[in-house]
């Protein structure tokens, strides 16, 4: 009898998992409560990026998530490093992106003590990821991580939290590899098709809204030959305006923090509405104010790739459970209308939008960002990658950039503040080849700034444009709108962002008239190095249309 061991480390097992599951890239804060896991990594032929903080590291994962396809994977360690992590599970749980967060825990023998750093994951993150899990046994690491990846992607796509005592990734196994976890996608039914078909083709003034996640470049270009074949109007989600064109005649514009009021009553005064992907919450839905609920007025259909999200907020007069990939593969059987009746609607729904997106008022100050907005349109090649955080100046990108690729837009549904420049290192990490620029507020890139270190380290030449206007900007606005006159809590005092840069090891300039832009952004381009530009705009300038005196002064007359 052989005497053969293929016993290996939980360590062992879980890196050899994760090389199982197609993992090239996985981003991490160093802990010694996974250090055997580090060890394991040596030997692997999985690239890692050390970040500065966890939630870095977690929100590179989630750029590399959306840019690939694939499952994101970070790593933290316990306690504090977990609870940073959090923010990322936060943001791939709102905006349905794949993503694992694998945390070092305390030995098993300690547990309930209240060890060092002790936290019980399972439920801490309970109510925000799609699955948290201890593993306790190594021999039931492929099993864990197997099923991991499988609710990472399945359904509407999310994140799950995988806790690993630092005892348990030492102790041996004997235990064959997992297979490689594949999504299914769903497709609707014949029924489903020929009913979605009939309301189709008996609509006087329809529009579709596409978001959500679960999108590859082929659904969205399907989706893009359908509208071209059914001349419908396609307006994008919040912040999903990557997968539609918006230079594609059907396009209508964006359901954002500032939309056109010519689409929102578009939408209000269609007879089919067609959601396809998203889940039409807070936002986009114009704070649940768009379409009635439960009851839409509109004809509704909702495709959703998880069949609790059809009914849950509106119900829907036809509920396809499908993913995106798998309806818009369908969509290409259905044959077109001939002559629709909306073709003049849509061309002017596009022309609207053209028109929002070009009108630059000027506002206070001496750099207009609405013009700057304007040269970077003409500027940035057509398939660079933008990224940015929360806060009002996302207001001015969003409005006047014109998204025309798959994934140009890597932003949080979530409004998380300080997505952007983290994002736009893990995308640098993952595509050496397109320009990556990075839009942040002043307090939303001193959340997660110390990530442009890790640029640096990694020859990571990102542009990062820090727009500063001393303020928590979005919250003053709140503030001067319903307590005028009474500032508390929102001034801030900035750092030289640009020499800040420089003395990371990067290019900066500070920007504080508009015609210095282009230059500044052009050296910056040239420099080869990760570089920020230190935009300075006026306090007053609030958004492209409106300024905190004319809020007060509105809010003072009652």
């Amino acid at each position: 009898m052989s005497t053969t061991s293929n016993a290996r480390t939980g360590a062992q097992i879980l890196v050899d998992q994760l090389t199982v599951q197609g993992v090239e890239h996985v981003f991490c804060v160093p802990g010694e409560s996974y250090l055997a896991v580090l060890d394991a990594f040596h030997d692997a032929k999985i690239e890692i990026t050390v970040a500065r903080q966890e939630t870095g590291a977690g929100i590179m994962a989630d750029a590399y998530a959306r840019l690939t396809g694939k499952v994101g994977v970070f790593f933290t360690t316990r306690g504090p490093g977990a609870m940073n992590g959090a923010h990322a599970i936060h943001i791939a749980e709102h905006d349905s992106v794949p993503l694992i967060m694998f945390v070092g825990q305390i030995e098993r023998s300690m547990r309930g003590r209240g060890a060092f750093q002790e936290v019980d994951y399972e439920k801490v993150f309970g109510s925000m990821a799609k699955w948290a899990v201890e593993v306790n046994d190594p021999a039931r690491i492929p099993e864990i991580v197997s099923r991991a990846f499988h609710v990472a992607m399945q359904g509407r796509p999310g994140p799950v939290v995988i806790s690993l005592p630092e005892d348990m990734l030492v102790e041996k196994a004997d235990v064959p590899d997992a297979l490689r976890a594949e999504a299914v996608e769903t497709e609707p039914g014949a029924h489903a098709l020929a009913k979605f078909k009939a309301l189709l083709d008996t609509a006087k003034r329809p529009i579709a809204i596409v978001g959500g996640g679960g999108w590859n470049e082929t659904a969205v270009k399907q989706f893009g030959e359908f509208a071209q074949r059914y001349a419908l109007p396609v307006a994008c989600s919040f912040r999903r305006t990557s997968l539609f064109d918006a230079e594609h005649e059907c396009y209508a514009g964006e359901l954002a923090l500032s939309t056109n009021p010519k689409l929102l009553e578009r939408i209000k005064s269609s007879d089919l509405v067609i959601l396809v992907g998203g889940r039409l919450a807070e936002v986009p839905s114009q704070s649940y104010t768009l379409i009635d609920l439960p009851n839409p007025r509109q004809t509704f259909v909702h495709v959703h790739a998880d069949p609790e999200e059809l009914g849950r907020v509106y119900r829907p007069h036809l509920g396809i459970n499908a993913t995106p990939k798998g309806f818009c593969a369908a969509l290409e059987t259905l044959s077109p209308i001939s002559a629709p009746s909306w073709v003049s609607e849509t061309a002017q729904a596009h022309r609207g939008y053209l028109a929002f997106s070009d009108n630059a008022p000027d506002i206070p100050g001496d750099v207009q960002l609405s013009r700057i907005m304007l040269w970077l349109r003409e500027r940035l090649p057509q398939n660079a990658i933008v990224t940015n955080g929360a806060g009002n100046y996302t207001i001015w990108n969003g409005r006047y950039l014109r998204m025309r690729h798959w994934q140009n837009l890597l932003a949080p549904v979530s409004g998380s503040m300080g997505y952007g420049l983290p994002a736009a290192v893990g995308a640098k990490r993952v595509l050496r080849n397109r320009m990556v620029v990075s839009f942040n507020g002043d307090g939303c890139f001193l959340m997660n700034g110390q990530e442009f270190a890790t640029a640096v380290q990694y020859d990571c030449p990102v542009i990062a444009i820090v727009i500063d206007n001393s303020i928590y900007g979005t919250i003053r606005m709140h503030q001067e709108r319903e307590y005028p006159g009474r500032v508390s809590a929102t001034s801030m005092r900035s750092p030289d962002f640009a020499a800040l840069a420089r003395g990371y090891g990067g290019h900066g300039e500070t920007v504080e008239k508009t015609e210095d832009f282009a230059p500044a952004f052009e050296r910056a381009v040239a420099s080869g190095l990760p570089a920020l530009l230190h935009v300075k705009i006026s306090s007053d300038a609030i958004s492209p249309v409106t300024t905190l005196t004319a809020i007060r002064e509105k809010a003072l007359k009652g």
